[in-house]
């Protein structure tokens, strides 16, 4: 097939997973060329190692410094239409180029774009999940009311001043959801990384998906046969929603006399957040070891060397951290919510917690640090696990057998490999 790719990722899982799809792809003898905004990542993975890549402008005006009624909602607006018209101008080259389909992926600022409306090729996107804090309390809904207050504060000027404001945010929301929605309708497939994303597509959006599986890159993620050291390892960005507040908590639960460090790698750190988590390790007697934007060799050597690794997210939709650690021999103490459930089995490739209980997790984990039989025992079967189950040829497979599959009852022709 003649394959267009969009794209408009930031470094870090996402940006992973879609490098490793189209140098599949590109194997198998698909024709690739992409299309993304200035606003994409081009440092970390660039498809333009791989393929053809299309840089087309994204026009985000400056917001007025004149705050008329609506600002906020004409702001967003505005940068809606801003990228319609991005998306509108990579159609018209895509249509223009006789592609067999379009397969799109994930967008950092709204998570589906316009682009499919109008590509007059059949449509994929791969979603990794809808925008998140529309849907969930990471930390607070955005559609609570504010804060109650007393008959007498009401009509103060900073509640009023406050009161418009956040109608205004809602209604800037409310657009955005509109948006997200019936672009992502227009979309003949939609492509999702786990059960959980289907259901939470179904739940954001009320459209079907399918559950198209990633994989791990067996060559990059290996064992380095290194001595395995006393620490713990952490993977993701480090900010509320990956959760990292909660593994400190639950290493600070180790004895001493076994309490490793934790070692957290991530693409990206909120500076408020990692000064607060600093502050919580300190008091929790836990020795943190934070590492932004390592090289994959020393990702995959910090891998290699840990005990264990914790995976703490807050509803994390799937992950690739797990099994790219499990790849490592490295067996992951996990929480039992969003996608982990569907890649870590209990007791083969790492043990799932049912709550984020401190207590709970700690003994999960001293579990693994304090016996080394049953530790190098779930070594070994979590590098099995992955081996059998999550590499990139099968990951492969399920994504050309879906492109082909929206090709055949979408398109105007057979798919031609």
């Amino acid at each position: 097939m003649k394959i267009a790719v969009w794209h408009n990722l930031p470094s870090g899982g996402g940006k992973r997973a879609l490098y490793q799809q189209v140098e599949g792809l590109i194997g198998r003898g698909h024709e690739v060329e992409s299309w993304c905004p200035a606003t994409a990542n081009q440092e970390y993975l660039p498809l333009a190692s791989l393929c053809r890549e299309h840089i087309l402008p994204l026009d985000f005006k400056r917001e007025s410094r004149w705050r008329f009624p609506f600002a906020w909602s004409s702001k967003m607006e505005q940068r809606i239409e801003a990228m319609d018209s991005h998306c509108r101008a990579c159609a018209d080259q895509i249509n223009a180029r006789g592609f067999d389909i379009l397969f799109a992926t994930s967008c950092k600022f709204y998570r589906v774009t316009s682009i499919a409306r109008h590509v007059r090729i059949p449509s994929v996107i791969y979603l990794h999940e809808p925008y998140r804090l529309l849907y969930e309390a990471l930390p607070r809904l955005p559609w609570a009311a504010l804060p109650a207050v007393s008959a007498l504060r009401r009509f103060q000027p900073s509640r009023l001043k406050a009161a418009l404001q956040d109608q205004l945010s809602i209604r800037s929301l409310r657009i955005q959801v509109r948006e997200e929605r019936d672009n992502a309708a227009a979309f003949d497939r939609i492509l999702v990384n786990s059960l959980f994303s289907r259901e939470s597509i179904l739940r954001a959006y009320g459209l079907n998906s399918y559950v198209c599986y990633l994989g791990v890159d067996c060559r990059l993620f290996s064992p380095t046969d290194e001595p395995v050291e006393n620490y713990v390892i952490g993977l993701g960005a480090l900010d509320i929603a990956k959760g990292a507040d909660r593994a400190v908590r639950a290493i600070g639960r180790i004895p001493k006399n076994i309490r490793p460090r934790l070692v957290w790698i991530g693409n990206f750190s909120d500076p408020a957040y990692e000064s607060d988590l600093r502050i919580l390790a300190e008091s929790h007697g836990v020795t943190l070891d934070v590492r932004v934007m390592v090289s994959d060799a020393e990702l995959r050597s910090a891998l290699s060397r840990a005990r264990a690794m914790i995976y703490t997210p807050r509803l994390e939709p799937f992950g690739l951290a797990p099994l790219e650690a499990n790849a490592c021999g490295v067996p992951v103490v996990g929480i039992a919510e969003g996608g982990v459930r569907e890649s870590i089995h209990h007791g083969i490739n790492g043990f799932l917690v049912d709550s984020d209980d401190p207590k709970a997790l700690a003994e999960a984990l001293t579990a693994i640090l304090s016996d080394a039989q049953r530790s190098n025992q779930l070594r070994l079967s979590s590098l099995d696990h992955v081996r059998k189950n999550w590499t990139m040829p099968k990951a492969i497979d399920r994504l050309e057998e879906s492109l082909e599959a929206t090709n055949r009852e979408f398109g105007t022709g057979d798919a031609q490999r």
